[in-house]
């Protein structure tokens, strides 16, 4: 077992890396006097990771939508599920399976070693069989018709099927009911002991504990078998750097047309670096945040409302930014969105507007640091996106403006793919 202490002269913070015999990496960042405590055990395992090598080195698919249901089936075992575990306990817990991650957790504020064994015990225990696994894809594909018919959900993944020909992400996380009904017993635990290594789990613990009473413990209850050091080897291919069609649009229940727009930054499949990722997110601040241009163009020609939002939509191996929003016209609103990227581009930096941006985006992140869960979520995406997480905060306070003017070359009309659901009784336009 190997610990480092990884600090921040900047922040004047800093947490302890531990990496254990059996492979995993523990995460740990003592909160003294804190009222609460996060937990977070996951797996880099995540929806895009529909494909792997196997030990000869033989490209083996997998149906759409295994991580997720590897996820649900977790919990249960043959002496109960852990929900009800937890419950006698009081500890909050919770699940989610994104394009990239896997992540089991809890919250409480006693118990924390009861919790901590149940959390260990349960990821590290699989139990699937026939008659479960059938039940299951029953109760998922009722969820998957559920988000199929959900606007918010069905213009993002519109979006994503119009940007990518074969890349993993523009396929939805839950799969499709044809897609899990492929999924067996045996699948499940083929993915589970590729997946589910501790060469590729993380644990992230953040709250009042002591750290070396947590090591001892964690020790003597981590179930550690010989699928610990099988590679991974998930198989996510490139693709064209072109778009695959720039407009998307479809008919639901809604009041008002939705719109969500992204911009391809590649094909290859690459996760960006940090400094992209913070290099971004002050971009995007500047171009359509509150305090500018055209956000309040925007808002004057009655194109958005208090939905408008944005994001840099990252993980591992991917990475595009994306609006979204409501709007009577949202050609335009891509149509402004391009023409403000060209107006900087061509000289229209403001340098307030980038140090406003810079320091909102740097106050932001500072506050999660006074909530346990905001910790574990940064040293989350940290460990799946393997950087340091103080790196963050010294690319945030670094960055130039050139930095910022260089990625701005992803915002073209040719990048661009445009996801709009239309009211039924409007029609497509």
């Amino acid at each position: 077992m190997q610990k480092s202490v990884i600090k921040s002269s900047l922040l004047n913070k800093k947490f302890s890396l531990i990496k254990h015999s059996s492979g995993l990496n523990i995460f740990l960042y003592p909160m003294p006097g804190f009222s609460s405590n996060y937990a977070i055990f996951g797996t880099k395992y995540g929806s895009v990771d529909n494909a792997y090598l196997d030990d000869n080195g033989q490209k083996v698919d997998l149906p759409e939508g295994i991580a997720h249901f590897l996820e649900h089936k977790l919990f249960e075992s043959e002496d109960g599920d852990a929900f009800s575990k937890y419950a006698k306990t009081g500890a909050y817990s919770n699940a989610y399976t994104s394009f990239d991650r896997t992540c089991y957790l809890f919250s409480c504020s006693n118990r924390f070693y009861d919790n901590l064994k149940i959390l260990l015990d349960f990821v590290r225990s699989p139990y699937f069989t026939e008659a479960t696994v059938n039940k299951e894809q029953g109760i998922i594909g009722q969820e998957i018709k559920m988000y199929d018919d959900m606007p918010n959900w069905r213009v993002m993944f519109n979006m994503l099927e119009g940007m990518f020909y074969t890349h993993p992400v523009r396929i939805d996380i839950a799969g499709t009911v044809q897609s899990i009904a492929k999924i067996t017993d045996k699948t499940l635990y083929d993915c589970y002991n590729r997946f589910y290594n501790l060469s590729n789990m993380f644990l992230v613990l953040a709250g009042d504990f002591d750290e070396g009473q947590v090591l001892d413990f964690i020790n003597k209850n981590l179930a550690v078998d010989d699928t610990q050091n099988k590679k991974a080897n998930a198989v996510i291919e490139n693709e064209p750097d072109n778009v695959k069609q720039n407009l998307v649009s479809c008919n639901l229940d809604v009041a008002k047309p939705l719109f969500c727009i992204g911009f391809k930054e590649s094909g290859r499949a690459k996760t960006p670096t940090i400094k992209q990722i913070a290099g971004m997110e002050i971009l995007l601040k500047m171009l359509a945040g509150s305090a500018s241009p055209l956000y309040k163009s925007l808002l004057e020609k009655d194109l958005i409302n208090e939905e408008f939002s944005f994001e840099y939509f990252t993980g591992r191996g991917f990475a595009l930014p994306i609006f979204d929003g409501e709007s009577d016209n949202p050609k335009e609103v891509l149509n402004l969105i391009l023409a403000e990227a060209d107006r900087l581009k061509s000289g229209g930096f403001d340098n307030k507007l980038f140090e406003a941006s810079r320091r909102e985006i740097y106050g932001r992140g500072i506050r999660r640091f006074d909530s346990a869960e905001g910790v574990c979520s940064m040293l989350t995406d940290s460990a799946v996106l393997e950087y340091n997480l103080f790196d963050y905060f010294d690319a945030l306070a670094s960055i130039t403006k050139q930095d910022i003017l260089n990625q701005l070359s992803v915002f073209t009309a040719e990048k661009a793919v445009l996801s709009v659901v239309n009211p039924i009784e409007k029609g497509g336009n």
